[in-house]
């Protein structure tokens, strides 16, 4: 097995999570590495312009990497992401047997790598990747704080009637 520099990657998806920022999104990104740590696909999150609940960051990685690789099998590849994937991604995550995950910052709200869920600790389900969480936790943290207390800001100056 490869050892990455997690934070090396996790630049690489933080700068995802700008781009995702930039295009009015939630600031999420991700990047998937295979086994030689090539990068298969980076990503960010899209679901407002997409008007796709399903486009989060992780969601759009693992199907570009499955399309290049023609396998829907991710086998021994590191997905990495600045938030705590939620249920809808680990799930997709154990389906593609992706090995790791490392993400950034938790998500007490809809974690499901250990903040509200541990899918991967799951011995009933047939595949557990390995997590490793807070790499580049305060970047990660700070990108979905300020964008949501911007929001915040902005829906109290522009009141709807």
């Amino acid at each position: 097995m490869t050892i990455f520099d997690h934070s090396l990657y996790m630049d690489l998806a933080i700068e995802q999570a700008h781009k995702a920022q930039q295009a009015g999104e939630v600031p999420v990104g991700a990047v998937l590495l295979a086994a030689d740590g090539r990068i298969l696909a980076r990503a960010y999150n899209r679901s407002i312009g997409l008007h796709d609940p399903t486009a989060h960051a992780e969601m759009l990685a693992i199907r570009r990497a499955a399309a290049q690789l023609r396998n829907y099998r991710l086998l021994s590849t590191t997905l990495y992401v600045t938030i705590e994937p939620c249920v809808m991604c680990m799930g997709a995550v154990i389906h593609a047997r992706i090995g790791t995950v490392v993400f950034g910052t938790h998500d007490p709200k809809w974690g499901a790598a250990g903040s509200l869920y541990h899918f991967a600790a799951d011995h009933r389900l047939n595949h557990q990747p390995a997590v490793v969480g807070g790499v580049r936790a305060d970047q990660c943290r700070a990108l979905i704080q300020n964008f949501f207390q911007q929001r915040r800001q902005w829906s109290r100056q522009c009141p709807t009637s």
